[in-house]
């Protein structure tokens, strides 16, 4: 029976550990480390990790991954499963998106170990735990103050990724440009086939987005096979998108809005109103493509140019396959991911 390495650790089939990787030491003597939960199944199988807050406000995905763990599914499981909760433990504890030097990490991929302190744990990350993967799952949420319709992103022209997100089975698929130096794009090089989440906000936990990725997860893991327990779909259809964009304000004021996630909107539809707030005018919001609303802001108050709703144009599944219509095209998107 072979055991799985990880740093300097032996894991044996059948057996589950968790692996600190050492990262750095804080200025008063703190040592920090890349905690890694190792799950190796009896009988081989795909490797796949789970990541989690690589931007440190975004929580929702260390309780996903929590609960993933403690599955039963996960006793019979096949193959490995490298979790890692809680990538940038930095951001996370200060509750901030950010690394402590001000970088993005997932703008510092696959990282260096003679880098900045993002690009450290980057490269510790990719190196020790991506690497080693046949394909990954990276959680995250909309940025503060907005929040996502929960929605799987994947590479264009990736057939066997898109196979992967249709078995996750979403309320919504989008296909997405890929972001310089992102985990997704130096994992996708590097032969690594990587789903992105997104699901709820920042610094909040949404109990229908942390559901949606449990249970989309497992039957992604259940479609390579390293697990038997199937969770059933939603009864709502999943909807494919090749294209979106934020509708924004058209002026500074007070949004007033009854738009919520996932609603349908349809060309030149007004979805809500910008309102001086001395009441002298009432400035429309209106949607430019028919689409469904995958993101929106939750601060009523705005400015001028402010990211409002953001629009995916919307085909079922279904129609697109009955026409044999599976290429796609890069989403225009403006959210930082």
């Amino acid at each position: 029976m072979s055991a799985f390495t990880l740093g300097e650790q032996d894991v044996q089939r059948g057996q589950r550990a968790t692996v600190d990787l050492p990262v750095s030491t804080l200025s008063n003597h703190t040592h920090v480390t890349l905690p890694v939960h190792v799950v190796h199944g009896e009988r081989a199988g795909p490797v796949m990790f789970l990541s989690g807050a690589i931007h440190g406000d975004e929580i929702q995905g260390v309780e996903i991954i929590r609960r993933i763990l403690t599955h039963p599914a996960l006793g019979q499981l096949k193959g490995t499963l490298l979790a890692v909760p809680i990538v940038n433990s930095f951001g996370f504890l200060n509750h901030t998106r950010y690394m402590p030097d001000r970088r993005d990490l997932n703008r510092c991929f696959p990282g260096s170990d003679r880098g900045s302190l993002a690009s450290l744990v980057a490269d510790i990350l990719f190196r020790e735990v991506v690497l080693k993967s046949h394909y990954g799952i990276d959680y995250h949420t909309a940025a503060l103050h907005r929040s996502n319709l929960p929605q799987v992103r994947l590479a264009p022209e990736e057939p066997e990724l898109l196979k992967l997100a249709e078995a996750f089975a979403p309320p919504v698929i989008l296909v997405s440009k890929l972001r310089e130096r992102s985990l997704r794009l130096t994992a996708g090089e590097a032969g690594v086939k990587v789903l992105l989440y997104e699901g709820g906000e920042a610094l909040r936990f949404d109990e229908i987005a942390i559901d949606t990725a449990v249970r989309g997860t497992l039957r992604v893991m259940a479609h390579l096979g390293m697990i038997e327990h199937v969770p059933r779909k939603s009864r709502a259809e999943t909807v494919f998108s090749d294209s979106s964009a934020w509708v924004r304000a058209p002026e500074s004021g007070i949004l007033h809005t009854t738009r919520r996630l996932g609603d349908r909107v349809a060309r030149r539809e007004v979805m809500g109103i910008v309102a001086d707030p001395l009441g002298a005018t009432s400035i429309p919001v209106v949607a430019e493509e028919d689409g469904i609303i995958v993101g929106r802001t939750n601060l009523p108050l705005v400015n001028r140019g402010d990211a409002v709703f953001h629009i995916a144009r919307a085909t079922p599944l279904a129609t697109l396959r009955s026409h044999g219509e599976m290429a796609v095209a890069l989403a225009d998107e403006d959210e930082i991911i």
